[in-house]
């Protein structure tokens, strides 16, 4: 199309390359305090590794929401703690995405090697999640525009959701 105008092919709302930068920003921050604090608990705490891991877990989950919330979706303000709820559900939603292809992959396919197994569940399943938690965290907990409730065309949702940003 000439003159500047959308052609509809592989056009982005503005910010949408922000949005992704931003929470794969907070992912990779929750995914170091998960990953501390299982090392730590298990180490010198001396918790069990299903204890380890379910602490560090919600730990993980509280800065991913956090890092969302005030970052990535700071424009959208989800009230009360529903919102981190739906964001718990989300992530551990795919959490069983991971097991499920560790899962499928080692005893289904019978893939038992450590390679297969990386692979599968930190490989295939975190690629999975991922997708599954970035759908979730921006259409379930933090909505912008039309499903936050807004009118079609409103400044919101032309705009992603921000309301007076002043990062665009």
């Amino acid at each position: 199309m000439v003159g500047g105008g959308r052609s509809g092919v592989g056009d982005r709302p503005p910010g949408a390359r922000r949005e992704l930068i931003g929470f794969a920003s907070v992912g990779l921050l929750a995914y170091a305090v998960d990953l501390a604090l299982f090392t730590a608990l298990r180490g010198p705490a001396g918790l069990d590794p299903l204890t380890a891991k379910a602490l560090s877990f919600v730990a993980g989950c509280s800065v991913a929401y956090a890092g969302n919330a005030l970052g990535t979706y700071r424009h959208t303000r989800p009230p009360g703690l529903r919102a981190y709820a739906v964001f718990f559900a989300v992530n551990v939603a795919g959490a069983a995405v991971q097991l499920l292809c560790l899962a499928v992959s080692h005893y289904g396919l019978g893939l038992t090697s450590q390679r297969a197994d990386t692979v599968s569940g930190a490989g295939i399943g975190m690629a999975l999640a991922t997708l599954l938690r970035f759908w979730g965290t921006r259409t379930l907990v933090f909505r912008t525009g039309e499903t936050a409730g807004r009118p079609p065309g409103s400044p919101t949702e032309r705009t992603g959701g921000r309301v007076g940003s002043w990062t665009g």
